[in-house]
């Protein structure tokens, strides 16, 4: 049975003093900086492109999960921040290289990515050396992500010892009604980034705001006029995966209505599925449309839509019924951070894992203790309680896009089980840049 704890009046008033300076997509954010508005440079010279077309990758990512073993394919739906990969510091230690424990950690359970924030990134040799080394242990090469919309939520551009370019919030940006400049946009956040070691950026928002009174996507949002929001959510995709970095849409059914804050507090948005399609859904339509690697689903409620108080995150009515079904979205699903409130508040980590990975999700973000939630699906493939073939669709459109976007050389036709250690001195002098 999942169990389920009162929120204290008292918790909830430490807790909004405690977000005040947040705006990202989980709790262990802290960027709020004012953005130097500049214009995005077309003609920027773009980082190589590698890769392959979906069809390829399909092939390629099928023919490379033979030679996977069960523990390897589990470790492949968690997307970890790096104190689960070594919490010997604490649960924000700012972290700035690679452990010897999160190397084992990476290696040992075949991590499918990471999650870097600002207190990780601290100038562009050391967050460089950080991800190589991490690379470096990844028996399967790594998501490597990061919340980078622009405004006030960018972990690279918001340090300006990182060089990167900054921009307006997406508000500022949507106002202007420019689709070239947010393709260009995206094209230039995503050549920065890459060049440091990302491949995944969590963004656009796609949320449309219509609600005034929403704290959590505030200026985060190209608006309030859902066609608006649409065209630049899709001008973003085009651009960013056009520099193979991938895109993400989020935060699926769309929280742009929603009152509350799902870090602090548990959230249901009073949304008929009529007004989600005629508003929330268009946006995320175009963005899959336009080829979004990733859904990011929220950990809100929809209960007109739903009969439940489940967040969006652990539905199966959301994720596989609308999202796959419906919307026709065939790439990876990935949960919100399931360290916000809205989950822990409610939910073990071992239930939240396996609630939402049995909704539908595809990859489980931030989970509090990732181990639990590591084993607990682990064991429930074990029991029978998941079917293998399960873990295989998931694996499958994971894979898929580390093929196509040129993580996984396409030479690499089974995962690294060891590293000889000649292998290791010239990888570990490599990311020192020796």
């Amino acid at each position: 049975m999942l169990r389920k704890k009162r929120n204290s009046a008292l918790k909830i008033a430490i807790s909004l003093l405690l977000i005040i300076s947040l705006t990202g997509c989980s709790i262990s954010g802290k960027d709020k900086k004012e953005s130097t508005t500049k214009s995005p440079a077309a003609s920027e010279k773009a980082v190589e492109k590698e890769g392959m077309d979906k069809e390829e990758a399909y092939v390629k990512a099928s023919e490379y999960m033979r030679n996977m073993t069960l523990e390897e394919k589990v470790g492949q739906l968690f997307v970890v921040n790096l104190e689960q990969l070594d919490s010997s510091k604490g649960s924000y230690f700012e972290w700035k290289k690679c452990s010897k424990k999160m190397a084992e950690t990476v290696k040992k359970h075949s991590i499918g990515g990471v999650i870097m924030f600002s207190r990780n990134i601290g100038a562009r040799k050391q967050t460089k050396n950080l991800i190589k080394k991490l690379q470096n242990n990844a028996p399967v090469p790594l998501f490597v992500t990061v919340d980078e919309e622009g405004g006030d939520v960018a972990r690279i551009a918001g340090n300006p010892d990182m060089k990167t370019t900054s921009f307006p919030s997406m508000e500022e940006v949507g106002s202007k009604q420019n689709t070239e400049y947010v393709k260009n946009m995206g094209e230039t956040i995503g050549n920065d980034i890459k060049k440091l070691g990302f491949n995944v950026d969590f963004a656009p928002v796609a949320d449309v705001k219509t609600s005034d009174l929403n704290l959590e996507i505030g200026s985060r949002s190209f608006g309030s006029d859902p066609e608006k929001v649409a065209s630049m959510v899709k001008a973003f995709v085009n651009g960013i995966q056009s520099t193979n970095v991938s895109a993400t849409l989020k935060h699926f059914p769309g929280q742009g209505s929603s009152k509350g804050d799902t870090h602090i507090e548990s959230v249901n948005i009073d949304s008929s599925i009529a007004a989600l399609r005629k508003v929330d859904f268009v946006p995320f339509e175009e963005g899959i449309k336009a080829g979004a690697d990733f859904v990011m689903v929220s950990h809100i409620s929809v209960s007109r839509v739903t009969e439940t108080a489940l967040p969006a995150s652990m539905s199966e009515l959301i994720m596989k019924t609308i999202l796959r079904e419906e919307l026709g979205f065939e790439g990876v699903i990935i949960t919100d951070a399931m360290d916000m409130a809205s989950i822990t508040d409610g939910y073990t980590s071992a239930e939240a894992a396996l609630g939402a990975f049995e909704a539908g999700a595809d990859i489980i973000l931030m989970p509090t203790d990732f181990e639990e939630a590591y084993y607990a699906i682990l064991d429930a493939v074990n029991s029978g309680e998941i079917e293998s073939q399960r873990i295989d669709d998931s694996v499958q459109r994971i894979l898929t896009v580390k093929f196509m976007r040129g993580i996984i050389p396409a030479e690499q036709a089974i995962p690294v089980k060891e590293q000889t250690d000649i292998q290791k001195i010239e990888n570990t002098q490599k990311a020192d840049g020796k």
